[in-house]
Order: C-alpha cells, then structure tokens, then sequence
C-alpha cells in the first residue's frame, strides 16, 4: 500500500483551522494531515510592529518539530509570520509554504488592479510586502489596495460566523472597481460565499490554493 504523505498544518489562530481541514479533505484526502496550534504566537505578534528574532525562533521551532514528527511537507496559516516562513523554507528539506503565495499567484493572473480583505491588522503590512515582491516576478505593474475589518475578527473570535461574514461583504463593494479581491487569511475563506455576493469580480482564498500548491511541490511539479 501507497503510504500517505504526512503534511503538517501550522496554525497561530484558532479559526485558521477549520478552512485548512476543509480545504485538505476536498483538494488533498489522500494525505495525512497533523495540526499544530500555538494561539500565544498571533497575541505575541500584535505586539511588535515587526517580527522579533524570538517569535522567528518559535516559527523555526514549530518547523523543526514537524519535520521531526515525519511531516514531508508544511503548510502554515497565518499570514503574520512572512519572513519567519521563509527562513524556515531555506532551513528545512522538505516544501514549506506561506499561506497566501499560491492566492497572489491566482489573483495577480487576472490583471494588475488587486483589492485584499484583511481581519488581522499586525499581517498586513508583511502581506503587501509579499504580494509587493511576488508582484515584481509576476505582473510588475500590479498593484494592491487593502482593507482592514478588524471586527470581522473579533467577532470570528465570538463565533458569530454571520457577523464575520457580513462585515466583509459590507465592505467589499469599496473594491468593486479591483480585477480581483482576496480574502487575506485563512480563517476569511469562510466569508468568500457573501463576498462572491457582494461583487461581481473574482474573489481568491488562501487555502485551497495553497493545498493545491504544496500537493504539486511534493509531487515535483
């Protein structure tokens, strides 16, 4: 029997989780999925308005770990933690992915006007210098233009999904003359369905891109 590939899910917020198990059933059900949460990092990273070489440390940490648990890929959620990602991809043997690298990719493709939906405002600074430098390989003419709804996210954190979902569709006509929205973290891929409502322009998430991104780089395509 074929043994199943071992993939690491690596979470800061709790509400990432439950896309990413959605996303792995749908895109990739013959892997193994093992998740690791430390919901201290997302509070620890509102802090600063940098990555500190401490929260670093404790992404190169969940990593090695992973990799130590037989994990042959990883896929972290949060998009808080660029940099930290990338150094923990030059480090490791094995695919290691950004959350949102395979989204941009997606988006951008559809022309240069680009709107983000954001919850979390700690991540989006490091997202527009990812798409920024994404945009350079890709499309250097593309631009982005962001929107931060924090009390998406604190009402996420309730659990009150409709309110969540509502406050972002309520916004998303403010990006109504973009090429394209992305929904910014994992954890808005639930709102993408009121989103969709909302506008008529294509709307991309992070997570079933990124499962499909990753399942290709195990696969060596």
């Amino acid at each position: 029997m074929e043994q199943r590939p071992r993939i690491a899910l690596i979470h800061a917020v709790q509400v990432a989780m439950e896309p990413t198990r959605t996303a792995m059933a749908e895109g990739w059900p013959e892997a193994e999925s093992v998740n690791l949460l430390d919901d201290s990092l997302s509070a620890d990273r509102a802090k600063d308005a940098e990555i500190t070489e401490a929260i670093t440390d404790r992404i190169l940490f969940l990593a090695r770990y992973a990799l130590g648990v037989g994990a042959q890929g990883i896929l972290f959620t949060c998009s808080a933690f660029g940099p930290a990602i990338e150094r923990a991809a030059r480090e490791l043997p094995i695919p290691v992915l950004k959350p949102n690298e395979s989204m941009f990719e997606a988006a951008v493709g559809f022309g240069s006007n680009i709107g983000m939906l954001a919850t979390f405002p700690p991540a989006v600074a490091g997202m527009e210098s990812e798409f920024a430098a994404d945009a350079r390989r890709l499309n250097p003419q593309a631009r982005l233009t962001s929107i931060v709804v924090a009390e998406a996210m604190d009402a996420l954190r309730r659990g009150d999904i409709e309110t969540h979902n509502r406050l972002l569709a309520e916004r998303a006509p403010e990006l109504s003359h973009c090429d394209a929205i992305i929904l910014a973290h994992f954890s808005t891929s639930r709102a993408a369905l009121s989103v969709r409502h909302a506008v008529t322009v294509p709307v991309f998430t992070s997570p079933d891109a990124a499962v499909a991104k990753l399942r290709r780089a195990l696969r060596g395509q």
